[in-house]
């Protein structure tokens, strides 16, 4: 399942729209619906506020295991935010 498909899922489990998700991101309907179609990654900021919007650990979202220095910028700076959340527990 991809990233955008997973968002999806999760918005929809939640029965919110598009527009309540990219709203309260916030970002405009257009490239919110670009994230869930694959088409657009969300930047860090988003990303973080889409997990906290529709409860999704953000490790399940992107399949994160070890990045490795191949991996895109998006999964490291993921990566050190979830270092940091855990950190802080």
């Amino acid at each position: 399942m991809t990233l955008g498909e997973k968002i999806r899922n999760a918005r929809e489990d939640l029965d919110m729209t598009q527009r309540e998700v990219a709203e309260a991101i916030p970002m405009n309907q257009s490239n919110y619906s670009k994230i869930e179609r694959n088409v657009q990654e969300p930047n860090i900021s988003q990303l973080r506020r889409i997990c906290e919007l529709l409860r999704i650990d953000p490790a399940y979202l992107l399949d994160i295991h070890t990045p490795t220095d191949r991996a895109p910028r998006l999964l490291v700076e993921l990566r050190a935010l979830l270092d940091r959340y855990e950190r802080e527990r």
